[in-house]
């Protein structure tokens, strides 16, 4: 198995597939790769433990693996590509574990459209130092999803992530699994980098436009052949953590690149190719654009 950015997110998965008996290659820039091959990756977790795993690194994929996890940023994908050889891969599945929903495509025009098989994480992970991984959340949930990938490929490949502690399955509609978590992504990452709040401030003082981005998300995932449920969604905002930020608020804090084009642009390519107007994500995302993000 190979993991190309070993972060909080693939620092935990290279970890805990490790710690299962599989053998790990992360693939990553020199230092940390350096760093991984000397101290391994330690991973501090109430659901997990604290425990440190031996992986093997590299600067890029040299051998042919089962499936390669992709877990960079968007921002950093096409650099992080030239680590995965097309020709090297063999028969691997290529897994991004990406936000958005346009990267698929993107991938299927790099290596073969049939073993891309795009995965949905929900999870809270921090990668506090080069192989150091901080994992908050009870739950790491992935489901895998790929049109056209074969279905025992997926199945396996369930079983080894659900054999190393996460809870995987596979889900037969890829569309209907990237939008879900669009759905919910997009008008949490935009309202709490915009106001600079986590989300029980956004969900009580700017309620009026949670609710009608949350409108706009749906409206845009049903035109794309998804199914959207805002009351759902609603809900889900209002049972979460009051303290919680998203992943783009914390990169705003820390000053890291943001993903905005690829949640907030790909929502307006969306809802441009489809006709839907979206009026409160369009200000939001020209409001974060002119703030320098």
């Amino acid at each position: 198995m190979a993991v190309l950015g070993p972060g909080g997110t693939g620092g935990l998965l290279a970890a805990l597939l490790s710690r299962a008996g599989h053998r790990v290659v992360c693939l990553a820039q020199d230092g940390t790769a350096d760093t991984l091959r000397r101290t391994g990756i330690a991973v501090r977790s109430a659901q997990f433990g604290a425990f440190t795993a031996s992986v093997e690194a590299d600067t890029e994929l040299r051998e042919p693996v089962d499936a390669c996890l992709i877990a960079v940023k968007h921002t950093a994908l096409d650099a992080a590509l030239t680590r995965i050889p097309p020709a090297a891969l063999g028969d691997a599945l290529v897994v991004p574990l990406l936000n958005g929903v346009e990267h698929p495509a993107a991938l299927r025009g790099r290596y073969r459209p049939d073993r891309v098989a795009p995965a949905v994480i929900r999870v809270e992970s921090t990668r506090v130092s080069p192989g150091v991984i901080e994992h908050g959340s009870p739950f790491t949930e992935i489901d895998l999803a790929g049109d056209g990938v074969p279905r025992a490929r997926l199945d396996a490949l369930a079983t080894v992530l659900a054999d190393a502690g996460t809870a995987a399955r596979v889900v037969e509609d890829e569309t209907a699994a990237l939008w879900a978590k669009m759905a919910f992504l997009a008008p949490f990452a935009l309202l709490t980098t915009r106001y600079g709040l986590p989300l029980g401030e956004v969900r009580t003082r700017h309620r009026e436009e949670l609710e009608s981005l949350v409108a706009e998300t749906a409206a845009v995932s049903r035109a794309c052949g998804a199914p959207a449920d805002p009351a759902s969604a609603l809900a889900r905002y209002d049972a979460f953590p009051p303290a919680a930020k998203s992943s783009m608020q914390r990169d705003a804090e820390a000053g890291r690149p943001l993903e905005l084009d690829a949640i907030g642009g790909a929502l307006l390519r969306a809802a441009g190719r489809h006709g839907v107007p979206v009026p409160v994500t369009s200000r939001l995302v020209e409001e974060l654009r002119t703030a320098g993000h």
